[in-house]
Order: C-alpha cells, then sequence, then structure tokens
C-alpha cells in the first residue's frame, strides 16, 4: 500500500509504501468492540460507596416490641425499608470493572482502526512540523493546507513535541498524542489521522 506525504504547505513531498499488515487489512468489529469496552472499564476508579444498615448511625433501641402492637415485626429503623436506612446491596470500592482482552486481540483491534482510517481515506501523513514557537495561528494555516481543518483531528508524533503541543492546545477537537500513547479509543473518536512519517516508521516497527 503506498501513500502520499506532504509538507506543512499541504505539497506531496513523497510517495511512501506502508505495510499491508497494518493499514490494509479486514477491519474486525468484534476485536474492536471488546477492546474500546476494556479500555472505558479500566478509566473507571470503582470509589462508588453506600452505607449498609451496620454502617448507618443511630438504629440501636428496637423501635417497638416484638408482638401485641398489629403492626409489623421491626428489628432497627436503620434496616433497609426504612428512610434513612442502610442501603442493601449497594456499590461498593471492591468492585473491579477491568475486563481483560487477550494481546493478540488488542493489537487486531488497534491494526483494524488504522486500517479504517487509511480505507476511508482519513489517513495524513506529514513529513514533519516545521514550528519555531509556539502559534496556533501556524497551526490552524497548516491543517488548513493538508484540509484537515474544521474536523476532530488526532495528531500524533514520534515523540512528545512541545511545540505542536501547545500549537495545537487551544483547537477545539484537535488532540496531539506521540506513538507511545496512541491508543484504541482517540484514534476511533477522531475523524481524520494526522501523523508524521517518522510517528509512521515507529507504529509499523512495534506492530508490524
Amino acid at each position: 500500500m503506498k501513500a502520499q506525504v506532504y509538507d506543512i504547505k499541504g505539497a506531496s513531498v513523497k510517495e511512501i509504501n506502508l505495510n499491508d499488515k497494518i493499514w490494509a487489512i479486514e477491519p474486525h468489529q468484534q476485536a474492536i468492540y471488546d477492546t474500546v469496552i476494556s479500555q472505558q472499564a479500566a478509566l473507571r476508579q470503582g470509589t462508588k460507596k453506600t452505607k449498609t444498615r451496620a454502617e448507618v448511625r443511630g438504629g440501636g433501641r428496637k423501635p417497638w416490641k416484638q408482638k401485641g402492637t398489629g403492626r409489623a415485626r421491626q428489628g432497627s429503623i436503620r434496616a433497609p425499608q426504612w428512610r434513612g436506612g442502610g442501603i442493601a446491596f449497594g456499590p461498593t470500592p471492591d468492585i473491579n470493572y477491568k475486563k481483560s482482552v487477550n494481546k493478540k486481540v488488542r493489537q487486531l483491534a488497534f491494526k483494524s482502526v488504522l486500517s479504517l482510517k487509511a480505507q476511508e481515506q482519513n489517513l495524513v501523513i506529514i513529513d514533519k512540523f516545521n514550528f519555531e514557537k509556539p502559534s496556533t495561528k501556524d497551526m490552524v494555516e497548516v491543517m488548513t493546507n493538508l484540509k484537515v481543518d474544521n474536523q476532530k483531528t488526532l495528531i500524533v508524533t514520534r515523540e512528545s513535541e512541545e511545540l505542536v503541543i501547545k500549537s495545537a492546545g487551544n483547537l477545539p477537537g484537535v488532540k496531539t498524542l506521540d506513538y507511545q500513547k496512541l491508543n484504541l479509543f482517540d484514534l476511533l473518536n477522531a475523524n481524520k489521522l494526522l501523523i508524521t512519517e517518522e510517528a509512521i516508521l515507529r507504529v509499523e516497527e512495534v506492530y508490524g
């Protein structure tokens, strides 16, 4: 599979060969679904907590005697059926929301989404960003030249580039990552994938 590499002016500078095992496979929908669910579940903190009848304050005395009143028997005003009572079967911090996914399934899902971006022509490769200083105006100009403006865009570089991050920081819908932090949710959430040539090579080294 071949792809064009553009400069910051939007002009094509060369053509490179992409690894078909990463950028041209048949997307596996189930692998994508399982991996996204796993990633979202891992973000849950599991800090919810409700008090049981043993933890709610008060209710130490039996509200009325067991027999002879004509009312239902009650042992404590902090039982779950009472207002202000404890919660039965409520959430606790011990809940583990994590869902395990096999390594090969995660890799297949990652390759599937990258292939989707390439097949839908939402993959844009830039040779490098030549910023002398942080500039939102310059970043907007680059994205306009590459025809990825006014869209949710994920910018991926080889390493964390401070000038690129600061230049894109004020743009709505634009997120910047280095290739090591590339993840499935951000890939799916972006309409366009703007990636540097060096980052392409690193991704292929990891997943190729």
